[in-house]
């Protein structure tokens, strides 16, 4: 690559991190070592500064590992991917896969599950990225219909994490790309409820940016469409999705009766639904309107996030340090100080603890 290429990409990429609020740095000397893949001494380089990786991360929407992989010609790519010794291998690894082992994989999801939650993304991010690229493999290598869907709903599920996670992590691109994968495989499941669900969280990555509109349209339709298929939990969880898009949008009434329409459907709910996960009940859902009526500067928001906050399962910890910034804000609004300092001083604690970028932009704002 030439010089002059170098320069404007690493000139570029000082435009995206300050757009961006990226703190990483790129410079044209660094770039030509990462692209040799040596450093000043002749040695091989190493990884870039976290901050650095999550620059190129960002503009690329690909981890670094592969980023900064070996360059491999696509005559030899082909070849190595065509391979029919290694098709025939993938072919009768997958058809190996019965009920028992797609519970395992998805015992392994609920298992991964409570350690995000409760120890961050940061903790388990690549371990979810390496599920999704087993479960991919396993079903794109299987010919037994059952069996495929099954594995797509699995790898819609396992995507929806990833995006999350990525969004935790303020990868937005990345982000995006794991709930474009989540949606291509909820299609192949045959099951509407999961393209539904992948597709609302992929509304909160245009929220985060700034694209409330677009994150409003997007929400109603596909809580509109969903009204004919989904199960009362994913329609409570939808309804409450929206409520925050509005809430987002400054339109009070529509937000809270949003709200209000999640709860009864939450009541209404006679047995546990067959659906994707979503962690929803009345605590989560007391504590998603709290945050809505934080965003409005509504006065209730103290006393409903004070009390969500007293009922709140522990091992939420990334729920836990997103309701205390609430708090933060709506004890601010309400002229409360020294109750805000506190709250902020939790806060700032447990969102180091988790890795969070996402609560810490958050922060900074307060």
């Amino acid at each position: 690559m030439r010089k002059e290429t170098l320069q404007e990409f690493a000139e570029y990429a000082e435009r995206f991190a300050r757009d961006h609020g990226e703190p990483g740095t790129l410079s044209q000397r660094h770039l030509e070592r990462l692209v040799a893949g040596q450093g000043p001494n002749g040695k091989p380089l190493g990884k870039p500064r976290p901050a650095t990786a999550r620059l190129l991360e960002c503009i690329f929407g690909m981890p670094i590992d592969v980023l900064l992989s070996p360059y491999m010609p696509d005559d030899d790519r082909a070849e190595l991917d065509n391979s029919e010794h290694e098709f025939r291998a993938r072919l009768r690894t997958s058809a190996r896969v019965d009920v028992g082992v797609i519970d395992v994989l998805r015992q392994q999801l609920n298992l991964i599950r409570r350690l995000d939650r409760q120890l961050g993304a940061r903790t388990v991010q690549t371990e979810v990225a390496a599920k999704v690229q087993q479960t991919t493999e396993l079903m794109q290598y299987s010919t037994m219909p059952y069996t495929r869907a099954e594995l797509a709903a699995l790898l819609s599920e396992l995507c929806t994490l990833a995006g999350w996670q990525a969004l935790d992590r303020a990868q937005m691109a990345t982000a995006w790309r794991y709930y474009e994968q989540a949606k291509a495989a909820a299609s192949e499941s045959g099951d509407k409820s999961f393209e539904a669900h992948a597709m609302a969280e992929q509304a909160f990555v245009l929220i985060d940016i700034g694209e409330i509109s677009n994150a409003v349209e997007l929400l109603t339709h596909v809580r509109s469409n969903a009204q004919r298929h989904a199960p009362h939990m994913l329609k409570a969880w939808l309804a409450a999705a929206c409520g925050e898009a509005y809430a987002a949008e400054n339109r009070r009434g529509t937000a809270l009766r949003a709200f209000d329409e999640a709860d009864a459907l939450l009541r209404a709910q006679q047995q546990k639904d067959s659906c994707p996960y979503v962690a929803l009940d009345p605590v989560h859902l007391a504590r998603w309107r709290g945050h809505a009526l934080a965003r409005l500067r509504e006065a209730e928001a103290v006393t409903v996030l004070t009390d969500a906050l007293s009922h709140l399962d522990p091992s939420f910890a990334r729920a836990q340090a997103a309701l205390r910034i609430d708090l933060v804000i709506a004890l601010s609004h309400n002229e409360m100080p020294e109750e805000a300092r506190k709250q902020g001083e939790r806060a700032i604690a447990l969102v180091a603890e988790i890795g969070s970028r996402r609560q810490q932009r958050r922060l900074s704002g307060v």
